[in-house]
């Protein structure tokens, strides 16, 4: 078994109340703009209390590898619902940028993909809290665009599952001067990698209100489809878009990201086996060198 998207809860908002944004293609890139209305409901749909029931539910079992970790700069998690009513949270990391508004995670974040009816899933209410804990968090910054490259053709391939959100700034801060951020390279790597992944997995052990740690070697397999970083970290559904960092420095608690969480492999326990996240390629350097226009 394979998860992809993250563990929901069954709280439904009628898509009427929030109108699906705009999509449009641009030159390598996919984006989804957001309105001011739009924004604004997706503040008032992220209440303390909807945050945490993100992790209500029947829960795969708590990780035996990963184990929590303190705050690091730039990390937190990622919220959104679906036009199928359901809450969903990932994880993302905010990258230096030149608005200071980009946060970096996995396209299957805000892809929805398609219905059983091949009807499209439209992602809404994507608000991102850095430094989140508990319900404590770093303030919530609504996104008012997203984008993943034109080579990503949604949640069923694990090629190029990487998109970049723009957020408005809250009270005039941006979120890059409120949280911090982590350094993004996507210089060639060879494997193995000693690799710090972080995430918030809706698992028993952290439902999703805790960031989780996982330190592993990462290893690149490539076949003829892609180019995937591999590892058996054990990070539940909910680690989507948490970084892969080399060279991570306890005591400044930074890194250098060279891929995100895309998927990961079940037992039949429900057990995450191991993880894998899509090599950057020549597409996402440059959908991430477009972040600041967004």
């Amino acid at each position: 078994m394979t998860w992809k998207a993250l563990s929901a809860s069954a709280l439904v908002l009628s898509a009427a109340l929030v109108p699906a944004p705009a999509r449009a293609a641009e030159a390598g890139r996919v984006v989804t703009g957001v309105s001011e209305q739009d924004r604004s409901a997706a503040l008032a749909h992220w209440t303390p209390e909807r945050m945490r029931s993100v992790g209500d539910g029947d829960l795969p079992p708590a990780e035996q590898i990963s184990w929590p970790h303190d705050q690091v700069p730039g990390v937190g998690r990622l919220f959104m619902s679906t036009s199928t009513g359901q809450d969903h949270s990932c994880t993302a990391t905010v990258v230096p940028s030149t608005t200071k508004d980009v946060v970096l995670t996995a396209g299957h974040c805000v892809n929805g993909g398609f219905d059983r009816w091949d009807n499209p899933i439209k992602i809404l209410n994507v608000v991102f809290a850095p430094g989140y804990d508990r319900g404590a968090r770093n303030g919530v910054f609504a996104a008012r665009a997203f984008a993943w490259s034109d080579t990503y053709t949604g949640p069923t391939s694990g090629l190029d599952d990487d998109a970049v959100i723009a957020l408005d700034p809250v009270d005039g801060r941006h979120v890059q001067d409120v949280a911090g951020a982590q350094d993004v390279s996507f210089d060639v790597v060879t494997g193995p990698v000693d690799t710090t992944i972080l995430g918030y997995p809706v698992s028993q052990l952290a439902k999703g209100e805790a960031l989780l740690s996982c330190v592993r070697p990462a290893t690149l397999e490539v076949n003829s489809v892609l180019s995937a970083w591999e590892t058996d970290c054990d990070l539940a559904g909910g680690a989507s878009g948490g970084p892969w960092l080399r060279g991570f420095d306890p005591a400044t608690g930074r890194g250098t990201i060279f891929s995100v969480t895309s998927r990961g492999s079940m037992n039949g326990d429900l057990v995450t086996t191991d993880l894998s996240g899509a090599a950057f390629s020549e597409a996402v350097e440059a959908l991430y060198a477009g972040a600041g226009d967004l």
